[in-house]
């Protein structure tokens, strides 16, 4: 149940990142398109001047805005999911780049206004292309600012002769410094997401790490990684040499709770069994269940004595619990055996030791603490 329910969420999770990452782009082509209607006004202030003829920024938002308006219809359509960058952000740089240059060559005497929004193109488009593409995409820009500078033989201006002059290409140099603005902005705004990604990532691991180590049932380490912390242990106390102990634990006559109360009631026992003993012990001692009703507890730099008392004030609270709040007339205690590592000792031979105590405790009458 708990693999389906994760299955699910998983599912869940994977189809919201695509919506909203179909919505991303949406807002990146969207953000593109208005940049070219944004250069219309210019372009027809360039046109009442006499500098270009009015036809240009008619060809011009025409280009730009079907270049972007593609590029939309194919993410709505969920077709450039199937591209590598779904973004497609170096074929709409290479397109984008395409437009200026040959801006540029139509209208050379505006043409370092379309050149400088070459610099926005690249510059916005490198926050998302690899160096690959980064590298394809000015060599692009390169290769054809070659051609228009040195092989075309026109002449790249920006007129200033008139006052009106002037001010355009004022104008131009302020959209350009605020074009840069936008694309340091949406750097900020990718840098924060990011790290947001990274911190969920993070909380995400963290939380897969704590179910793989925990006990579905009642929270507490799985067997696993709790004979991982008896293996770790001994490891510790046989360098230092430092002593150390291990319990195991038994509730008694667990069976019979279970044909009594219904396993349920068993369930909840153990629950709150686990819940009891790991409020009760210091940060540093693992408890994990070793399997069906039985616990392992492991204890640091705890000698076998000391140990043995630690375990039986957890016996008292075991038994002192009012058990009726789960079932009326119910009652639980406990058994435990307890030895101290030994000197190069494997970990088969101190569980065995402890469950050897353990069995002690249960002959004796139970409800006990019995030192291996």
């Amino acid at each position: 149940m708990v693999l389906v329910a994760a299955t699910e969420a998983l599912v869940s999770s994977e189809e919201a990142d695509d919506v909203k990452r179909v919505r991303q782009r949406r807002r990146m082509f969207i953000m593109v398109g208005l940049a070219y209607l944004f250069d219309v006004p210019i372009l027809l202030l360039y046109c009442l001047t006499g500098g270009i003829t009015v036809s240009l920024p008619a060809m011009y938002c025409l280009a730009g805005v079907s270049l972007t308006l593609v590029a939309l219809v194919l993410s709505e359509l969920r077709l450039s999911d199937r591209l590598r960058d779904h973004y497609m952000t170096a074929q709409l740089s290479i397109g984008n780049i395409a437009i200026q240059l040959t801006a540029a060559y139509v209208a050379p005497e505006i043409g370092f206004f379309f050149i400088s929004t070459i610099f926005f193109v690249v510059g916005y488009g490198c926050l998302r292309m690899t160096g690959r593409q980064t590298g394809l995409v000015w060599t692009f820009a390169a290769v054809g600012s070659v051609y228009l500078f040195m092989l075309s033989g026109k002449h790249i201006a920006l007129p200033m002769d008139t006052p009106a002059e002037r001010s355009l290409a004022l104008l131009c140099f302020l959209t350009t410094l605020a074009r840069c603005a936008i694309v340091g902005l949406y750097g900020s705004s990718l840098r924060e997401m990011l790290y947001k990604k990274s911190n969920e990532l993070e909380s995400a691991h963290a939380r897969i790490e704590q179910l793989a180590q925990t006990d579905e049932l009642t929270g507490v380490l799985n067997r696993r990684y709790i004979m991982r912390s008896v293996n770790e242990e001994l490891l510790r106390a046989q360098r230092k040499p430092a002593p150390c102990s291990v319990a195991i634990i038994d509730l008694d006559l667990f069976k019979g709770i279970n044909d009594t109360f219904g396993h349920p009631v068993g369930d909840e026992v153990l629950r709150s069994f686990a819940i009891a003993v790991s409020a009760n012990i210091r940060s540093v001692d693992r408890l994990g269940r070793y399997g069906g009703e039985e616990f392992l507890l492991v204890l640091p730099e705890t000698p076998r004595d000391q140990a043995i008392a630690i375990v039986d004030r957890l016996r008292q609270i075991v038994g002192n619990l009012n058990w009726d709040a789960i079932s009326n007339g119910l009652k639980v205690t406990m058994s435990a055996g307890v030895a101290q590592v030994r000197q190069n000792e494997a970990p088969e031979d101190i569980l065995a030791r402890s469950d050897a105590a353990l069995y002690r405790s249960k002959d004796a009458g139970r409800n006990r603490v019995t030192g291996g």
